[in-house]
């Protein structure tokens, strides 16, 4: 569980930096970029470690219908978090909301505690969770200002589409690969 909460602790502390001290940030120029990425990769790689080697201990049993809303709300977290993706005009939700990428990834961490009630998980992903929303206030207090970009048009959300659900099978073929079973039994 230590590598893990490490990971957790880098991966959120070098994310915050910038926020959090800009000037010793801006300090460092470019190879501060190459630090805030070293911390944010080791933060990485810690909780990839971390997770599979803590010890399982139950907290709650989740309801197998979870596993139906987990999928669909990470089929929603890739289609969010790719909203963005597109230059210049966006497709919804970015069209709309200020942080996209944030907000899917929180999609992602929120389904994922629906379908894990083991203590690492708890820990990992509502950590993250909690990380991404600090973040988007973080954000927000820094830069108050915003425009909503134009929406993107119809050949915008197909490709959006096409990509989500591509990365949704990826995704859930590594699960299978790893050895965990991402559709219900």
């Amino acid at each position: 569980m230590t590598l893990l909460i490490l990971g957790v602790i880098l991966w959120i502390l070098a994310h915050y930096f910038k926020r959090l001290a800009p000037d010793q940030r801006a300090a460092l120029g470019m190879p501060g970029k190459g630090l805030v990425a070293v911390g944010i990769l080791a933060g990485l790689a810690l909780m990839i470690m971390g997770y599979p080697a803590a010890d399982f201990i139950p907290v709650w049993q989740p309801p197998s219908f979870m596993v139906h809303v987990n999928n669909s709300l990470m089929l929603l977290a890739f289609w969010v978090y790719g909203s963005s993706a597109a230059k210049g005009a966006k497709a919804w939700p970015a069209s709309k909301i200020r942080h996209p990428q944030l907000t899917g990834f929180k999609v992602w961490a929120f389904a994922h505690l629906l379908v894990n009630g083991d203590l690492a998980s708890i820990l990992l992903f509502g950590a993250l969770l909690a990380w991404a929303v600090g973040e988007v206030i973080l954000i927000n207090r820094a830069e108050p200002d915003w425009t909503p970009p134009e929406p993107a048009g119809t050949a915008t959300y197909v490709r959006l589409a096409v990509i989500s659900l591509l990365l949704f099978s990826i995704v859930a073929g590594i699960h299978i690969w790893l050895g965990v079973w991402p559709f219900p039994v």
